[in-house]
């Protein structure tokens, strides 16, 4: 074989490889820069799933064992969080049972929440309490209290607020009924309206989570 076809194959292979690269990379391309999936609508469950997490405030807070929680402790796995107080004579007590049949319900398969009752009286709402509190629904139930400007703040980057009044002598709360769901990045990823049917928030916990894992949107736990 004389040189010049020596020359002209090794410029055909040259090609070929040059050709093959540029297909290839033209798919990673496009697989990895491709569009997210927008967030589901699940209107019919009553939930609203934001397209991008938002990230909640900073804060310093006491769960109750008595433990200094802040932003960072929420990460690591999925939380439906509450804003609520353990004196609360209705809305509450309907939330937490409802979030303790939620638990019973769901596939051992998807991950298994934390759910957080943010206390809206923390006059009141000591860790020794908000504990004797969770602990009746479950061992993954925990409570935050502390400042509560600070539970203010918290509350409100939760989509949530809260409001105390005096009715003759008495401390009333008036707080925001929904639940947030937070990603393991401890993200707001969604909110849940009440009515709130156990059934329905499995389903809704399944779909966002899915959701999430396929656009790898904080869904690794």
């Amino acid at each position: 074989m004389n040189r010049s076809i020596r020359l002209t194959l090794f410029a055909l292979l040259l090609l070929v490889v040059l050709v093959f690269g540029m297909a290839v990379g033209r798919q990673v391309f496009l697989v990895g820069g491709q569009e997210p999936e927008p967030a589901p609508v699940l209107a019919e469950l009553n939930t609203y799933v934001y397209d991008q997490p938002r990230d909640l405030v900073e804060f310093t807070l006491l769960n109750e064992q008595g433990e200094t929680v802040t932003r960072e402790s929420l990460r690591g796995r999925w939380t439906f969080a509450f804003v609520g107080y353990t004196n609360c004579p209705d809305i509450c007590p309907a939330a937490m049972a409802n979030l303790r049949r939620t638990n019973q319900l769901l596939s051992k398969e998807l991950p298994q929440p934390d759910y957080l009752l943010v206390s809206a009286d923390p006059e009141h709402d000591t860790p020794e309490k908000l504990k004797a509190y969770t602990d009746f629904f479950g061992p993954n139930f925990h409570g935050l209290t502390g400042d509560v400007d600070t539970l203010r703040s918290l509350a409100k980057s939760l989509s949530a607020v809260f409001v105390h009044r005096e009715v003759d002598g008495d401390l009333l709360v008036d707080h925001s009924g929904h639940l947030a769901l937070l990603n393991p990045e401890g993200q707001l990823a969604a909110v849940i309206q009440p009515p709130h049917r156990p059934e329905a928030l499995v389903e809704a916990f399944e779909r966002i989570y899915e959701w999430a894992r396929d656009n790898r949107l904080g869904a690794s736990s």
